[in-house]
């Protein structure tokens, strides 16, 4: 018995696993492993696919998405050669029946072991550190009185390219496999890559070299699909297998696959390990390298026990201990992993597959390594300048590998690069990334991040209506509203708070390098201010874009989509709201659109298309955005619930999103309880409660924000770290061990009076500490020295502050 135990599987007590009891999972429950470069999915049952730098454009291996199925993936078949019985290392694809079934997906790895027919068998799968390869290692144990002997063979389909591999019959007549004995491996090549390049569309190389070796000795092999699988067979029970020998055919003429046959001879009680690689090298020298290396069992361990000492670098940065174990899981392990391995580094999963960088998507990821290493942050940022456009304006998404990207009319694109930089700053208290440099896509020469950030500011001032409210074009954040003002003319409230929170806290970060421009920045956002609340406020909610027609949406006038949240959320977020409308808009939040799996993105569920506002009201209703839980938007009801000062609605939305407890009711909820899921189907869906498009979700970096910064309160200022906590009432106290600007602080919240009225009294090792910065009814702890420890306990009670600011 481990955490969280349902009737499928737990957590282990450290959290750090999520253990599956068996392959029938309500929905295929997932890995996503990625160093960066190269990655896998890899499911339960062991189906799943992979790649290098895209897995749209750069997939190694062939998978079509089939959630149903699920029996698209890299396969080892166990064959016992005296009876003849097949099984497989996982349960996909031969599906026999195991005595026993267990599969451990880990930080950076997966575990599936089984028992079948007296046969222990182990299979670890993971991608070593800045290696462009996977390592599968697999050990068998008799487990019988007699000795035993076994065929194994490997299975994959070789993609080679852009996904999904739809015109198989075409692409098979450019790829080629050998067998290189020596190497005990086959070696895959071919001769197109479906991507633009300088010799033109459809006329280049793929340039990698794709291998599957083995480190014992090669019985035989097999590169054609049909020789392996037999016309008309499956992969459940392919022909070769069946009569346990290969036909040994490779070459250019085949549907390339990768098989290889080992013969595995035990004694009663013996175990053997045997390991195998997957990969695509840059040339065949680099796939010979990494083969002799990866086939020695001592390289592999020591590169597993690597990569363990790596996550734990990333992830033990910050550390917290709540009465709540479900929040320590998932802001301690899991949130960070799937942000890092899932979004910024694999850019894809299961429920997608993609590959591509969003403008706005992969910058909102990157705040979670700001409490990690905020240098990953810079990174990401100088990454999305140069995604800029000399006017402003940026790729909603482009394509690693051929810089290929589409010019966008979203409206809020653009805003994320100075919100980020803004946060990179609070963060390290370090302006001078503003002097960092940067191309744009359209003009070689370097500009600093400064002028970009001022670039995509003055772009969105311009795209103002007469009543001076930002304009929406093909859509705000929601990307569903992508109708609403393809003509120049529809509003958005939503972009007019998040406009607000950029130009003040913009303004500020450079108010001592450009006086005059953070002054006008200032103005604007008073202006801004002003007009939204005279135009945007519906009486008790705001409502949330215009047509271009003028017609309004989340508004009461509204049949359906009568409320939306996000206008809400981030009027309280971003100050818009004066503390009275904050409460009224929360308590709309709270009536209108809080359901049981969290708040809803908006209510009623449009019932038919309207092509006025967009392909969110073609989704059926309660799915995704059209009356549904989106995750990432839930998690700003979370921060808006907290900066209202209410600490018992914030916890309470946010555990009813944190997908350890929706996983509580696994048949109902499907989705995996170990990362959020994009989305859970609201009450208009037949499905009510169902979660889906797991791991790849911007959601995850801002629930760790949601319940760090904002929860238990401690978060980064330009004067130091602010300990501002929103708790529960019956919270006694908890702990936040965390890295900043250089010191490792450790930090306990003692709340004795049960109440959630500010801090009391603040002991800085050992030591009260007077005269502290106040921020709400919280105080902010100046930076220590780096490379210093400091402990430092918090009282809370009546508030040392005689005045209190706002929340921020």
């Amino acid at each position: 018995m481990g955490l969280f135990d349902t009737k499928y599987g737990c957590f282990s007590e450290d959290g750090k696993e999520f253990i599956i009891h068996t392959p029938r999972t309500p929905r295929p429950w997932v890995n996503v492993i990625s160093n960066g470069d190269y990655g896998l999915v890899v499911s339960q049952n062991g189906s799943g696919y992979s790649w290098r730098t895209h897995a749209g454009l750069n997939r190694i291996t062939r998978w079509e998405q089939d959630l149903i199925k699920d029996e698209w993936g890299k396969y080892i078949y166990i064959r016992d050669s005296s009876s003849g019985k097949i099984w497989s290392a996982g349960w996909k694809p031969v599906c026999a029946e195991p005595d026993s079934y267990r599969c451990t997906h880990g930080i950076g790895y997966t575990e599936i072991e089984s028992t079948y027919e007296n046969v222990r068998s182990s299979l670890l799968m993971f991608v070593p550190n800045d290696e462009p390869l996977e390592v599968w290692k697999l050990t068998l144990k008799n487990l019988g009185s007699s000795p035993r002997r076994f065929d194994l063979f490997s299975y994959m389909e070789w993609g080679l390219g852009a996904a999904p591999d739809w015109h198989r019959e075409f692409h098979k007549c450019f790829s080629s496999t050998e067998f290189v004995p020596e190497a005990r491996a086959i070696f895959a090549r071919k001769r197109l890559w479906e991507v633009p390049t300088e010799n033109g569309h459809w006329n280049a190389d793929w340039p990698y070299v794709a291998f599957h070796s083995v480190n014992s000795p090669v019985t035989g092999f097999d590169g054609d699909k049909e020789s392996f699988i037999g016309l008309y067979g499956s992969v459940r029970n392919p022909a070769s297998v069946q009569e346990g020998r290969l036909k040994g055919n490779s070459g250019k003429w085949s549907d390339p696959i990768a098989v290889l046959h080992v013969e595995v001879e035990l004694a009663p009680g013996e175990e053997r390990v045997i390991c195998y690689t997957v990969g695509a090298a840059s040339s065949e020298s680099e796939a010979r390298r990494l083969i002799a290396r990866y086939g020695v069992l001592e390289n592999v361990e020591r590169s597993f026990v690597s990569l363990g000492e790596k996550w734990h670098r990333l992830l033990s940065t910050v550390e917290v201990s709540t009465p709540d174990k479900s929040m320590d899981i998932m802001l301690n392990t899991w949130l960070k992993y799937q942000a890092i391995s899932g979004r910024l580094w694999g850019r894809t999963a299961y429920y997608q597959t993609g590959g591509a960088f969003g403008y706005r998507d992969q910058l909102q990821d990157s705040q979670i390594f700001l409490p990690i290493d905020p240098s990953y942050t810079e990174k990401q940022i100088l990454l999305h300048a140069r995604h800029q456009f000399a006017d402003g304006t940026v790729h909603h998404w482009w394509h690693p590998l051929t810089e290929v990207g589409l010019k966008t009319d979203m409206s809020d694109d653009l805003l994320w690069l100075p919100f980020l930089v803004n946060n990179y700053i609070l963060e390290t208290g370090d302006r001078r990334i503003l002097k960092k440099k940067a191309p744009f896509i359209d003009d070689a020469k370097q500009a600093t991040i400064l002028e970009h950030c001022n670039r995509a500011i003055d772009r969105v001032l311009k795209r103002c209506s007469k009543r001076g409210l930002p304009l929406i074009g093909a859509g705000d954040w929601n990307d569903g509203l992508s109708a609403v003002g393809l003509k120049w003319k529809g509003e958005s409230i939503w972009l007019g708070h998040f406009l607000f929170k950029v130009l003040n806290d913009y303004a500020s970060t450079i108010s001592e390098l450009d006086r005059h421009r953070a002054q006008l920045y200032m103005r604007r956002a008073r202006n801004l201010r002003k007009a939204i609340n005279r135009y945007g406020w519906d009486g008790e909610w705001y409502w949330s874009a215009s047509k271009d027609s003028g017609e309004k949406l989340g508004s009461r006038t509204n049949k359906e989509g009568r409320i939306h949240l996000n206008a809400q959320t981030w009027s309280v977020i971003s100050g818009v709201a004066d503390p009275r409308r904050s409460g009224q808009v929360m308590d709309a939040v709270e009536k209108h659109l809080e359901k049981k799996a969290g708040p809803l993105l908006l209510y009623p569920a449009y019932k038919s298309p309207d092509e006025k506002i967009g392909y969110l009201t073609r989704y059926s209703p309660g799915m995704r955005e059209n009356g549904g839980v989106y995750t990432h938007a839930a998690t700003w009801a979370v921060i808006a619930e907290s900066m209202v000062g209410r600490g018992e609605e914030a916890y309470r939305m946010f555990s009813k999103i944190n997908p350890i407890n929706r996983g509580m009711n696994p048949d109902e909820y499907r989705a995996e309880p170990y990362v959020t899921p994009g989305n859970i189907d609201g009450p208009e869906s037949p499905s009510y409660g169902r979660g889906g498009w797991t791991w790849y979700s911007g959601s995850a970096s801002w629930l760790f924000k949601a319940g760090m910064e904002y929860i238990l309160g401690i978060r980064p200022a330009l004067e130091g770290l602010v300990v501002d906590p929103c708790i529960p009432s019956t919270w006694d106290k908890f702990s936040v061990k965390r890295n900043f600007r250089g010191a490792s602080l450790e930090i306990e919240i003692v709340n004795g009076h049960h109440v959630n009225c500010g801090v009391q009294s603040v002991l800085i090792d050992g030591k009260s500490a007077t005269n502290l910065d106040g921020s709400g009814n919280g105080v902010v702890i100046p930076p220590f020295t780096k490379n210093t420890r400091h402990t430092i306990t918090v009282s809370l009670g009546s508030s040392v502050q005689s005045h209190k600011k706002p929340r921020k």
